[in-house]
């Protein structure tokens, strides 16, 4: 795990120009910036473009290190939670045409019948796909299956 300080005024290269670079190279590394020359403006646009912390100077020695520790917690429950969903993407991609269209209806909260009659196949042959579905995502209980498939969604 990593985290970048930059300063906002470095030979070369700005650090705000740095972190455009970064952002469009899809790399999520946290970025605490620290500078004499900012303004309120800068900050802003720093920050939402996804910057850890804006530290103005002079500022002491913990205020970097509870930023960098503040930074390098997020990054890590980030990477972890990014972790997860793809995870739960692979599971899913792992079913078969049918299992997905019936995984639709499980987190509806449609009943195995309404789901046969809107498939046009038997309860039985559902209740196959639903336990299939729940095998393959690795899901305890229909609740825990909802929660895995509202983290697919953006």
């Amino acid at each position: 795990m990593a985290c970048l300080v930059l300063d906002v005024r470095m030979p070369g290269m700005t650090g705000t120009a740095l972190q455009q670079t970064l952002a469009r190279a899809g790399d999520a590394i946290p970025i605490i910036f620290i500078t004499a020359h900012g303004d309120i403006p800068m900050a802003v646009r720093a920050m939402k473009e996804g910057a850890a912390e804006f530290l103005p100077k002079p500022f002491r020695d913990e205020d970097l290190l509870g930023a960098i520790d503040t930074a390098l917690t997020r990054a890590r429950a980030a990477r972890k939670e990014h972790g997860e969903v793809d995870e739960i993407r692979r599971k899913y991609a792992s079913l078969t045409a049918r299992e997905k269209e019936v995984i639709a209806y499980v987190i509806k909260g449609a009943l195995n019948k309404q789901a046969a009659a809107e498939l046009g196949v038997t309860e039985m042959t559902v209740k196959v796909h639903r336990h299939n579905v729940m095998r393959k995502m690795g899901a305890a209980s229909i609740p825990d299956l909802v929660r895995m498939m509202e983290r697919l969604t953006p």
